[in-house]
């Protein structure tokens, strides 16, 4: 059993803000026992549309900044994992990379992931501002729980979660800032299920809530279950999960062992 804190906040411009407020949810996470806290895409700072991709670039910090750096002593302090999504450095002008980073209960970052599918629909061009990692990231393991690690936009291309998962991933987690519009939350709570009833684990997807995103973090089960969904306000909710069930539902409906490689293979699957 392990138990997961899931924060759903509303990130501001203000760097220093938002920090501050990451902290505060970690000591929560603590004061309620969790194992782990996963905070969703962009908590390092909300990037206006007006602002310009140099602008953006500015904010952006190397993996080993003082962003992550607080967040690594912060983790340590309480003993406890983190996940926390920011703007990273990249060698490209005026491009950041969107990343995940995972810190561990002793305060070391065990793993990093670079967004590999930049959000370039519904209107938005991310590849304006960011560039795009390219390649999945190690799985970072807390006890049962073999964690995989996806954000946002990347829910809409399962061969990414179903890499995470043949690579051994139990947990899938999605730092998200999903966007407002027609049929999205729709489309958000499907992509989330899908994911998780497809490979037979649990999806974890923090989410950002205000200024142009949806809210409805979750939390979802591998038979589709919604364990927990934080609506439209700011908050941290802790669930427990118990990775037994990945096991039994895996056993019982075995869509990994079932596949077709040999077809797979003849048409670049």
């Amino acid at each position: 059993m392990r138990k997961i804190a899931i924060a759903q906040c509303q990130s501001s411009t203000d760097k220093a803000a938002n920090l501050k407020n990451a902290l505060q949810f970690i000591d929560e996470a603590k004061s309620q026992g969790a194992d782990l806290v996963a905070f969703p895409e962009f908590l390092m700072a909300f990037s206006p549309g007006s602002q310009s991709a140099a602008e953006l670039t500015a904010v952006a910090e190397s993996v080993d900044g003082p962003f992550i750096g607080a967040l690594c002593d912060h983790a340590k302090a309480a003993k406890l994992g983190v996940l926390a999504a920011i703007y990273e450095s990249s060698p490209i002008a005026n491009r950041v990379y969107d990343s995940a980073v995972w810190i561990d209960a002793a305060g070391d970052i065990v793993s990093v992931y670079r967004k590999l599918h930049l959000y370039d629909a519904f209107g938005f061009k991310e590849s304006d501002k960011f560039h795009p990692g390219n390649d999945i990231a190690p799985l970072v393991s807390f006890g049962d729980a073999h964690c995989g690690t996806m954000i946002c936009y990347d829910l809409r291309f399962p061969e990414l979660a179903r890499m995470l998962t043949l690579a051994g991933a139990n947990v899938l987690f999605a730092p998200s800032g999903w966007v407002q519009g027609d049929l999205k939350v729709e489309h958000w709570q499907t992509m989330i299920k899908a994911r998780a009833l497809e490979n037979g684990c649990f999806v974890i997807a923090p989410n950002q809530v205000g200024n142009i995103y949806t809210g409805h973090s979750m939390a979802v089960d591998p038979l589709g279950r919604t364990l927990v969904d934080l609506q439209e306000k700011e908050e941290l909710a802790v669930i427990e999960i118990d990775l037994a069930l990945v096991n039994e539902v895996r056993n019982k409906l075995p869509l990994l062992q079932n596949r077709r490689t040999d077809v797979y293979a003849k048409h670049g699957g």
